[in-house]
């Protein structure tokens, strides 16, 4: 059993396999947060201490006690009004203009499965992999209700955490702001990890000592953004990939959000992650409820890599839904960075044609296909096929593509709306726009008002008609601005519009997968700028980064490797020099790095020597063979490409019975010293052979590691694979 309540201590223990979670019920009703790490049988309030703080407030029910103060208690949902004068992680107005939010125990329920939230994306289990434990509070004095809702689903060592927040009263309050998870510790020395970037540079990772004040990422993009990810690592300043305690949390949500971390006056360290308060002001009228998305949370006694397979399994098996959640993937070439908006059918055609023969499943159409759409200044909106640019109907183009043994694909941008477009024209305003202000352009497109459900349902008959004409197996679902002029012609409570438009892009989403559930829908947003949880929900992969870069794309998978599991990280192979950088590197490099992926290409496959095209065979074979080992094996970071010479990682069966082992060199010097790279995750007592015959101790290559051959050149790139042959060690001259 996963949750527990011990009535005498009023206290709670939610258990998985390796880890607790523990808090209780105090006597003025208040959650006091004891207790998150390895598992443990006893109680953890022993921890809890009571002094008379200076300028620390003691809430009316302790009468004379001045020892008691929720300034230095740690809790698990703090409120305003109560004495805490740290971070909240909820706060109303009142109809009588206060800010108080004093929320006290009423009750408890304790679920059978996993909870979901309607209309948010969220982690699901089935009934005997999961438990819920339902908290209820509420304000005495303004009868504001909040309903903390924990999932613990025990074999993957994850807790989820929600907040649904109701008002019971019978005037309006206002929500401003809102976190659906907290946690509180009252000892110790914490770094704390974030992914930082930009478009074409995102999630880079970041480490910094927990001090004094407030670190907070966030982002009031409308997305998650390029530049932050909405995730965390606190981390013990020990931690490394393969020891010490972590904590990670993951918020499943697609726009604006808020994290952070606070040292307190008395060295407490307390972590909250949620929406963002930037223009947020949401009214409840009485008896309406809001959700406040989840935040995934996971602990680790085994460093990063711990931390990471568990939100790996998670995320794979729990979030991600759909024919394509397990299915292998289909090896794409996309013609974008082939054609750009320069194409005609018969291009494609020819594109096509070439990918057939190099054993490529399927086809993808980008941008440039509807509308007046030769360029990215008008066209986004009108969702009809140019069958003059294409020469034929896209039923005919598919038709075409499926006749040469391929599937096929397309890209939409749905949000999204040109100035210079007949949708435009006739529902001005559709667009997020404020009475009487020009408006914030980006790449020449405003947005649409998805929180609108006229909007969302005439965009989504629009494309609809487009995928009824053909086979269309896959779509790069992509939205390439940032929100401004947050403004809705349709309401007078602007600071709903956010929350209710990133509702809206789900509720298109939901109603795209239900109308067709094989289709495999990539998410994108310039790249990696909504490459979050919340997405994942609908599209089991995401467009890494527009930055296709090979050395580059080290940085970034790596840092989105923390959180997020290989099998959603879309990663192709592009051309050189690369668009972006203008880096030359050898094929051989790109396959490898673009192999810690989904696996495809986006380059004109047509102008390839034909040794090239060769190698584009033999890689199409290797990732083939391996896939199954990429996308469900255990994923190690075996370097750091930010400091290493070399970067490295590797996939390893979870019954570590096969090993593939990448390998890409950064740094060439005069008289090159020799690399060594140490493996992780082996089977300590088995021995392991290469595809050379030669053979490894298990022991031998976690402790002294293989090394890497000096070779001249910019860049090379080596895989090895390794196949476990002896369950135990034994004498052999080939060890």
């Amino acid at each position: 059993m996963g949750i527990t309540y011990q009535k005498e201590k009023q206290i709670f223990n939610l258990h998985t396999e390796n880890t607790t979670y523990q808090f209780l019920v105090d006597k003025y009703g208040f959650l006091l947060h004891l207790y998150y790490g390895k598992r443990i049988n006893g109680d953890m309030d022993y921890l809890l201490t009571y002094y008379d703080r200076g300028f620390s407030g003691n809430p009316s029910d302790t009468g004379a006690d001045r020892t008691y103060s929720m300034d230095a208690l740690p809790q698990e949902f703090p409120c305003p009004g109560t004495g805490d004068y740290r971070s909240t992680a909820v706060a109303v107005r009142n109809a009588d203009g206060s800010y108080s939010c004093d929320l006290r125990f009423q009750r408890y329920e304790i679920c059978k499965g996993k909870y979901s939230l309607e209309g948010l994306p969220a982690v699901y289990a089935k009934d005997e992999e999961a438990e819920t434990l339902k908290i209820y509070l509420e304000d005495p004095v303004t009868k504001v209700q909040a309903v903390l809702l924990y999932g613990v689903l025990p074999e993957k060592d994850i807790i989820t955490r929600s907040v649904q927040i109701i008002n019971q009263n019978e005037e309006k309050i206002e929500l401003i702001r809102a976190a659906s998870a907290c946690l509180d510790f009252v000892a110790g020395d914490y770094d704390l990890i974030t992914f930082y970037g930009r478009h074409a540079m995102e999630r880079n990772f970041q480490r910094v000592p927990v001090k004094h004040g407030k670190q907070m990422i966030g982002s009031k993009r409308g997305s998650s953004s390029h530049q932050y990810n909405p995730s965390l690592i606190l981390a013990d300043s020990g931690t490394d990939e393969k020891n010490g305690g972590c904590y990670g949390m993951a918020f499943v949500y697609s726009g604006g959000f808020e994290a952070e971390a606070e040292k307190d006056q008395f060295n407490q360290t307390r972590v909250m992650m949620g929406l963002s308060s930037d223009q947020f002001c949401y009214p409840l009228g009485k008896g309406e409820m809001f959700t406040v998305p989840e935040t995934v949370m996971t602990y680790s006694s085994e460093g990063f890599g711990g931390l990471s397979w568990n939100f790996h399994r998670c995320f794979r098996r729990n979030l991600c839904r759909g024919k394509y959640r397990t299915k292998q993937r289909p090896v794409l070439v996309n013609s974008w960075e082939a054609d750009y908006f320069d194409f005609t059918g018969e291009t494609l055609v020819a594109l096509a044609e070439h990918a057939a023969e190099l054993g490529i499943d399927m086809f993808v159409l980008d941008d440039g296909w509807f509308g007046k759409r030769d360029d990215d200044n008008s066209g986004l909106g009108d969702w009809h096929v140019n069958e003059e640019k294409l020469g034929c109907t896209m039923g005919e183009l598919i038709g075409k593509i499926n006749d040469l043994g391929l599937k096929f694909g397309l890209w939409i941008e749905p949000e999204m709306v040109s100035e210079d477009s007949d949708l435009y024209r006739q529902h001005p305003d559709w667009v997020m726009a404020i009475p009487g202000r020009k408006p914030v352009r980006a790449r020449n497109q405003l947005v649409l008002d998805f929180s609108r459900k006229e909007v969302r349902e005439e965009v989504f008959r629009q494309i609809s008609h487009v995928l009824d004409q053909g086979n269309v197996e896959y779509i790069k679902w992509d939205m390439n601005r940032s929100l401004a002029d947050i403004y809705s012609s349709v309401t007078k409570d602007q600071g709903k519009v956010l929350y209710d438009y990133v509702l809206g892009v789900y509720d298109f989403l939901e109603k795209l997968t239900e109308k067709y559930p094989d289709i495999l829908i990539e998410g994108c947003s310039g790249g990696g700028g909504r490459f979050d949880a919340g997405m994942l929900y609908y599209t089991p992969q995401i467009w890494c980064s527009d930055n296709t870069d090979a050395v580059d794309r080290l940085d970034i998978q790596y840092g989105t490797s923390f959180i997020y599991p290989i099998s959603c990280i879309g990663s192709h192979v592009s051309a050189v020099p690369n668009h972006q950088t203008g880096r030359v590197t050898s094929l051989h490099t790109r396959g490898v790095v673009a192999m810690a992926g989904t696996f495809g290409y986006e380059l004109n496959l047509g102008i390839l020597p034909k040794e090239e095209k060769e190698e584009i065979k033999q890689q199409i074979k290797t990732f083939k063979k391996h896939e199954g080992l990429i996308h469900n094996g255990r994923y190690y970071r075996l370097s750091s490409p930010q400091t290493d010479e070399i970067g490295a990682w590797a996939f390893v069966s979870e019954e570590r019975e096969e090993v593939l082992v990448n390998v890409v060199m950064l740094a060439m010097h005069g008289n090159m010293t020799v690399n060594y790279v140490k493996l992780q995750g082996l089977d300590p007592d088995g021995i392991y052979e290469d595809e050379n015959g030669r053979r490894y101790d298990g022991v031998g290559l976690m402790e002294a590691g293989i090394p890497l051959p000096i070779v001249a050149g910019t860049y090379p790139a080596w895989q090895i694979y390794l196949r476990l042959v002896k369950e135990e060690n034994e004498n052999s001259d080939a060890k």
